[in-house]
This record gives structure tokens, sequence and C-alpha cells, in this order.
């Protein structure tokens, strides 16, 4: 089938890559010409794990290509929109200029029959003021298809998804949009991947209400943690315990320094934002609680910092392990790991940072802080180690190795990656979030 994909950021690149990867002609569409330059030489212009690989292989193949010309999406059957839909400055409101500019600027390459598909996060109700839009503007019609990636997993979230979700019109329209999908999804569909086919508004709400969920559960064992902090529990072996409640589950109860990217943070304030626009804020009203847990985690460990050091970190070298919001990514957005950095760099610390792969994103937003590409040296005469994305390589660093190097074996751990014992065993003074 030909597919357009419009917009070419995390979220549309890896789309584009993968439905050309499983047999389908795509052009990927985006205004910026640096970024399609990149692509088109095969070179993704953010990491993630698999997907220089697809992409390689999905142009070799001559069924991708990338363009900054709108008009090359005329002749596709089916139109991807998955431009960003990031927070609108001053306000929790999710910002739709961009997903508004791609459904304007389509309208005119579209043809009878032609269906757009949705992929960007939107506040429900969007796709039933674009349906009637796109209607208006050409014989096309509209699905709701949202993403449900996980950075650093995109690729294969994407060619083996966990569940499909199409929103759909009432009627012919969406029987026509449903079989055009099946035929997109035939080898997921093939492998018994569950499908749920439902209205716009409930599938707008499937991606903001998962968001939600998944906050809730993580801000809800870090608010545990703030307990077992005043108590002497032990947030680790609690979360065990109710883990193995099958209602429950393990997943998602690692207390720490909290949740951050470009997703679930702007998500959960933008459905906050848009219940109250509907008259039900007081429905979601526990997500501005969530929300501020999750800030008050990433405060939590830069005292603990100050206090290991003696309750001033002035001209202390801290050496700070993570940059990027979560492993296997250089995503910096909302970063919990880089906001510390940059509130200990602040309160007058000399921070030394590293990153197997965020450290050029960090710089870019803060220049002010000293990056380094060698663990060794940012280790070297440090006053006090603060762990804060849990990189394979920082979960299991030999603690007498890191001690040779440091100048004060002080631990900060705000993942709670490390094994306080063995640490402690190494001469180290070990701090963690709710473990004693």
């Amino acid at each position: 089938m030909r597919i357009s994909v419009i917009g070419c950021g995390y979220l549309g690149a890896v789309h584009a890559s993968a439905m050309a990867e499983l047999g389908h002609d795509v052009v990927g569409i985006d205004v910026d010409a640096a970024k399609i330059a990149q692509l088109a030489i095969g070179k993704p212009p953010f990491f993630e794990p698999g997907l220089p690989e697809v992409l390689t292989s999905a142009m070799s193949s001559g069924r991708l290509r990338f363009s900054t010309d709108i008009a090359d999406a005329a002749g596709s059957q089916v139109h991807f929109i998955a431009v960003g839909t990031p927070q609108k400055p001053g306000s929790y409101s999710a910002d739709l200029r961009y997903v508004d500019a791609s459904i304007e600027s389509l309208i005119p390459h579209l043809a009878d029959g032609d269906l757009v598909v949705g992929k960007s996060t939107v506040p429900v109700g969007t796709a039933a003021r674009l349906a009637d839009l796109i209607e208006a503007g050409s014989g096309a019609s509209l699905a709701w298809n949202p993403e449900f990636l996980r950075e650093g997993f995109a690729v294969q979230d994407t060619i083996s998804p966990d569940r499909l979700v199409y929103g759909v019109a009432p009627g012919p329209q969406g029987e026509h949009a449903t079989a055009l999908l099946n035929e997109i999804y035939a080898t997921a569909l093939a492998a018994d991947t569950p499908l749920v086919i439902t209205d716009y508004a409930t599938a707008e709400l499937v991606k903001v209400a998962a968001n939600a969920f998944l906050a809730t559960k993580i801000s809800f064992i870090n608010a545990m943690a703030e307990i077992a902090e005043v108590t002497g529990a032990d947030v680790t072996q609690l979360a065990d315990a109710i883990g193995y409640d099958g209602r429950i589950g393990r997943r998602f109860l690692g207390a720490g320094v909290g949740f951050g990217g470009g997703c679930l943070p702007k998500d959960i304030r933008a459905f906050t934002a848009r219940a109250e626009e509907l008259g039900r804020g007081e429905s979601v009203a526990f997500l501005k609680e969530i929300d501020k847990i999750n800030l008050r985690r990433r405060q939590r460990v830069v005292d603990l910092t100050v206090g290991a050091l003696g309750a001033t970190v002035y001209n202390a070298k801290v050496a700070v392990l993570g940059l990027s919001f979560k492993p296997h990514s250089d995503d910096v957005r909302d970063s919990p790991a880089l906001d510390v950095a940059v509130q200990l760099r602040g309160l007058g610390a000399e921070v030394v940072a590293t990153d197997p792969q965020a450290i050029e994103n960090s710089r870019a937003r803060h220049p002010q802080l000293q990056y380094s590409s060698s663990l060794e040296d940012t280790l070297r005469g440090a006053d006090a180690v603060v762990l804060v994305t849990e990189w394979p390589e920082f979960r299991h660093l030999d603690p007498v190795w890191a001690g040779s190097l440091v100048k004060t074996k002080t631990v900060v751990d705000g993942r709670n990656a490390l094994d306080p014992a063995v640490w402690r065993a190494a001469g180290w003074t070990y701090y963690g979030l709710g473990r004693p």
C-alpha cells in the first residue's frame, strides 16, 4: 500500500521506517529540511535502538523516501499524521498548531477514498473536529490510531505492537477505514495482535488514559517511598510484596527520581486541562497531585545530595550519572536526571555529568554544565556520585573500581538501581529513596 507519514520526528521516522520494512511504499514528509536531509542518508536525527538498521534496510529496498514537499503525499492511499503535540507555554493544554497545520496543508492533495490516520496524542474531541474539516475539503475520511511506543523499544512496538486501536466513524466510512488499516497492519493481525475498533473519542482517550494510569502507578510507589523514609521501611521490598498481587503487578513499581520525557508529563497535564474544559476537572484532579509527587522526587534527590555533602554543595564536585529521562534514549525533554544536575549546579556544585547518548542534547539545553563522555573522568575526584538514569553501565558499576577514583565514597542512588549491601561493603556511604 502507498502511505505518507506527515511529521518525521521520533514517532513519524520510526513509523515510516517500520511501515516500509513491512512492505509498504512510504514517503515521509517534514518541513524541517535538516531533519529530512539526515533521514535521506539513512541517519536518524535521534538515538533509538534498531532504527538505523530498519531505516537503512527500508531505504535500500526502495520502499522508503523522504521529502519536504507536502505535494509528494498525493497518490498515497493512507496518510498518517505523526506530528508533535507539545505543552503550550504557560499552560497545561496541548498545542495543536502542528496537527492543524498538517491537516490544512494535506487536504488539497487528498483524493476521494483516501484515509487520513491520526497517530499524534491529542485532547479528546480533536478527531471529530478534524474529520469535519477533511470531509468538507476533500472526499477523504479520518481514523484515529493512537501510538503506544516505548522509547528504546519503538521499532519493536511498531512492527509487533501489543494492541491496535482504530477510532473510526460509524457506517461505511468506518468500514472502509477498518479495511485499509487491516491491510496496513496485516502482519500484526496475523500474529493475533488484539484489535479494538471503536469511536474517535475512545481512541483518543486510550493513550492519555494509559499514560495517566502509568504515571499514577509510578507516583504511588514514590509516595510510599516518602512514607518509608520516615518509618525505616524498605520501599523495594514493599514493591516486591504488593507486586505479587495479580491485580497490581510489579512493573512500574520502581521508586526513584520519577518519570519524565516528552510524553508522560505533558500528556497527563493536557488530560487535566481538557477535563477542566469539559467541566469534569474533578474527575482527574488526582493527576495534579501525581504531577506534584513526581516533581518532589527530583527535589528529594537534590536534598539527599546536599545532606550527604554536609549541608552545602558549594564547590563540591558532583558526578552525575545519566542525563536522558530513561536508558536507551537520548531524549532529555523534562528529564529528571538533567533537572537534578541543573539544580545542583545552581547550588554552586561543580557538576560533571555523563551519559552514553544524551550529552549533546543536554549541552544544547544547558551549556553551563560540564559534560564528559568518559565515566572514569566523571568519577575522578568526585565528592559525591549521583545516579539518576539507570543505564546498564551505571547499574553494573564496580564499586571498588569507582571507589579508587572518587575523593569521597558517597553515592546517591536516584533510581534504587544499585545493591546497597555491595556498595556499603566496598566502603561507600549509600543513600537510596525509601530504602534504609
